[in-house]
């Protein structure tokens, strides 16, 4: 079907507006080679084994950090942390993005935030390009929960959902 016409970035930019999506950061690396970045692109993917999904743009440092790394860990945010999705998804650089919060390294020996609602540590299981992201499958060896109420991007926002 390559005759059919894709539609522009900017009417499916619009369209997905509407979906609500969890937010998260994606981080990798130890010490000085920290790198990583917000996501609303973690989907899961399967129970056996268990897999996960993300997207990461491919010009990001993080995602050549993951490919480098083999590992990743996934940190689901909560309320109250806006600004730290929003430092992560451009206001800082590299190491720096990490200098505000309390973060520990898991078991993969990656980059945890320790108040996040949930954690997710990855071993790289696939990976491939689609356009302008890489797609990262990450097989999942070991989480932690936490508490609070998760973050969304819904509309262009970052807003609070509450809790049932």
């Amino acid at each position: 079907m390559t005759d059919v016409r894709s539609v522009e970035a900017a009417e499916f930019r619009l369209a997905m507006r509407n979906l609500a999506s969890g937010v998260a950061i994606v981080a990798t690396g130890t010490q000085t080679t920290r790198r990583g970045l917000t996501v609303s692109s973690v989907t899961s993917l399967c129970m056996d084994p268990p897999c996960l999904l993300v997207s990461v743009n491919s010009s990001s440092e993080t995602h050549a950090a993951i490919l480098a790394n083999g590992r990743f860990g996934i940190s689901l945010l909560c309320s109250g942390q806006e600004d730290l999705a929003l430092r992560f998804a451009g206001g800082a650089k590299g190491i720096d993005r990490f200098a505000t919060a309390p973060w520990e390294q898991g078991t993969l020996d990656v980059p945890l935030l320790e108040p996040a609602i949930g954690a997710l540590e990855c071993v790289l299981h696939h990976h491939q390009v689609v356009g302008t992201h890489g797609l990262f499958i990450g097989r999942i060896v070991a989480t932690r929960g936490g508490n609070g109420d998760p973050l969304v991007n819904f509309q262009g926002a970052l807003r609070a959902l509450p809790q049932a």
